[in-house]
């Protein structure tokens, strides 16, 4: 027996690339092999049906060892992350109560989103009452003017409570870049310069180990950036405060130890992961390039690169929180897989920690259920999935391993490309990065409306008949508006801004534009309240005739179609003649009657079919683009619905007709 043993790599022969190409050839049966088979990504990049050794072997992140730079493979030598959750800190004692209660539910870190009228000791007594600061994480975001205030009061009661403020680990989110993005604020670049500085000195003296810079490019991923544009952007912001904290004295490696990014995690799967992969690289090359010099002490034992610069500050540590610009109200529940497919990106990828967005975000404050399953999420692929076991799982595959460099080049081309004009500073001070986020979001949705982007129960296989029956309790609005746009709001008047805008807003408190904010579901989802909010729901109704396979096709198609739009739609088994179809939809109650048949058979039903219905009340479409599509519409039929029509704006023109 032991003779008749298989060996795979000697008893058969290797396979050329060539010859795997020209049998993917041959069976494509004269299809063209690149539009076919080649996917253009929006990055700009083709992606290969498949990849190979022969595709990597050149590729220096293959070189690349977990905890060694350039930190491809990840800045540690394991995959542990933080699993974290934010809270509101409005009232100090409830948000206290709710950390105690998620730390014994698995978390181990905190963010506290503080409240500035209210900061004083006393509020962060009660706030950090119980919670033990060298255990847990601690993240606190609160307005810039008040961080070091902040500080200030965290390392006052860290010494009463006896912790040790070496060890103590966390982050104060100040960014004012990002307030200029989201909020408009019009600042100068000595503003920013000074703050920035300012922090991060009265930081290194107080809270060595605190992270206080952060730069916020999840923003961008929530208003649609793509993921290598979310991460070149995020390259140029970081480097920006890179340079402002060198220019203003502080040591390479102090600045470099102070930034911490928060990213967004997109939908694409292999793609993000690929994204952090390629981050960590970059971010070690940027920082490199100042030099920065060990600070660490005696008692460091980093390897030293290039023999002397300190490698922790050439680390990128990340908190990745996955999206909201791809979450939806209706199906909301869809929002779970999107959000889990996200999380395991960025737990493949080895970030630091990560937020996992509640799946009811979209239109209701998230409740102890939705959080709940959302640290869930996290913990289930840490203790019965096992993601944290094993560190880069995705090192050596070729296509991700490819997807890594090619994203690289592309955030590295927009990395430098900001440089030369300017840095991020400028470039969000003349408007530049909102126009370019604008600009788009405007192409995202134009491919959700025509689904070349799909949103599961939303564009494409939507809950026939799902109904929001109130559920919607709260108005979304991203804006983060002035106390005056607040007050505004209060008495009912308008906040001073777009709450759900896809054009960049202008902040009337301000001279600068701010980031587009709108979901990629909303305009298809404000179409389908529409169609709620009517005396009466259209009715779609099926005429299937004729060839079983086609018409069985393009029924499915069209119910999909007009159910994305909240009609009530009418499937059938078929029908022996065109004017007992239209009988039937008549006794259904049909407004619309949709004509699913083959291409051939078009050519006779679909005259025969609009001699009844030319002067009809009921509108008549016909399903598919078949070739005698001029001749029928030379007859008068203007309805043709198929895979290249803009969905949206199709529906938006029979609710026109339809909705009283």
């Amino acid at each position: 027996m032991a003779e008749n043993k298989l060996h795979l790599l000697e008893d058969f022969a290797p396979v050329s690339t060539q010859e795997w190409k020209d049998k993917i050839i041959t069976d494509l049966k004269g299809a063209d092999f690149d539009k076919k088979l080649v996917w253009r990504t929006p990055e700009g990049f083709n992606v290969q049906p498949f990849y190979r050794l022969e595709d990597i072997q050149d590729l220096k992140t293959t070189e690349s060892a977990p905890g060694k730079y350039p930190f491809v493979r990840g800045i540690k030598t394991n995959n542990e992350w933080h699993v974290r959750q934010n809270i509101c800190a409005k009232d100090a004692a409830k948000a206290n109560k709710k950390a105690l209660d998620v730390l014994m539910k698995g978390v181990d870190s905190l963010g506290f989103k503080l409240d500035k009228q209210q900061l004083s000791k006393e509020y962060i007594q009660t706030l950090l009452k119980g919670i033990y600061a060298d255990v847990i994480e601690l993240n606190f975001t609160i307005c810039v003017g008040k961080a070091e205030e902040l500080i200030e009061l965290l390392v006052g009661y860290y010494k009463e409570q006896g912790f040790d403020l070496g060890k103590v680990r966390g982050s104060i989110n100040v960014d004012p870049i990002n307030r200029m993005l989201v909020k408009g604020k019009n600042l100068s670049r000595e503003q920013v310069a000074q703050k920035v500085a300012s922090v991060v000195s009265f930081a290194a003296g107080h809270l060595p180990k605190y992270r206080v810079i952060g730069v916020n490019s999840v923003s961008l991923n929530n208003a649609g950036a793509y993921c290598a544009q979310e991460l070149g952007y995020a390259l140029a912001w970081g480097n920006q405060y890179m340079e402002m904290l060198t220019e203003a004295g502080i040591d390479a490696a102090t600045a470099g130890k102070s930034i911490k990014f928060n990213m967004g995690i997109g939908g694409n799967y292999f793609m993000e992961i690929a994204k952090f992969r390629a981050a960590r690289m970059l971010w070690a090359m940027i920082v490199r390039q100042y030099e920065p010099i060990c600070n660490c002490g005696d008692s460091c034992k980093c390897e030293k690169v290039d023999g002397k610069y300190c490698p922790c500050a050439m680390k990128m540590h990340v908190c990745a929180e996955t999206s909201e610009f791809n979450m939806t109200i209706f199906d909301a529940y869809v929002n779970l897989l999107r959000s889990q497919t996200e999380t395991m990106s960025a737990a493949i990828a080895g970030v630091d920690e990560i937020v996992v967005t509640p799946f009811d975000i979209t239109y209701k404050e998230p409740d102890d259920f939705s959080e709940r399953i959302a640290r869930n999420q996290q913990l289930l692929l840490r203790e019965e999935s096992h993601f944290d076991k094993v560190v880069d799982p995705a090192a050596g595959s070729y296509y991700i391993e490819t997807l890594t460099n090619n994203i690289a080049a592309v955030a590295w081309k927009l990395f430098l490309d900001i440089q030369d004009k300017g840095g991020m500073f400028e470039m969000v001070k003349s408007g530049a990065v909102q126009a370019a986020m604008q600009e788009n979001l405007q192409k995202r949705l134009q491919d959700v409306a025509k689904r070349k982007e799909t949103l599961l129960g939303t564009n494409q296989f939507p809950n026939f008949n799902e109904k929001t029956e109130g559920k919607i309790v709260k108005e979304a609005c991203g804006c983060g508006c002035s106390e005056q746009g607040t007050k505004n709001k209060e008495q009912g008047q308008p906040c001073g801004c777009n709450e759900s805008s896809s054009e960049a807003v202008l902040d009337p408190c301000s001279l600068l534009p701010t980031l587009p904010r709108m979901r990629a579901a909303e305009q298809f989802e404000e179409l389908r309240l529409q169609t709620e909010a009517a005396e009466h729901q259209p009715v779609a109704f099926m005429l299937t005739i004729g060839n079983l396979a086609m018409r069985l096709a393009r029924s499915q198609f069209s119910c999909n179609f007009f159910a994305c739009a909240g009609y009530k739609v009418i499937d059938n088994n078929g029908f022996k003649t065109v004017a007992e179809g239209i009988e039937a939809a008549r006794k259904a109650g049909a407004d619309i009657i949709v004509l699913c048949s083959s291409d051939d058979e078009y050519a006779e039903f679909a005259p025969e079919a609009w001699e009844i219905l030319r002067n009809a009340k009921e509108l008549f479409v016909v399903a598919g683009a078949p070739a005698c599509m001029e001749d029928l519409q030379k007859l008068g039929i203007e309805n043709f619905i198929h895979v290249r029509v803009n969905v949206l704006e199709t529906l938006k023109s029979f609710n026109a007709r339809l909705l009283k």
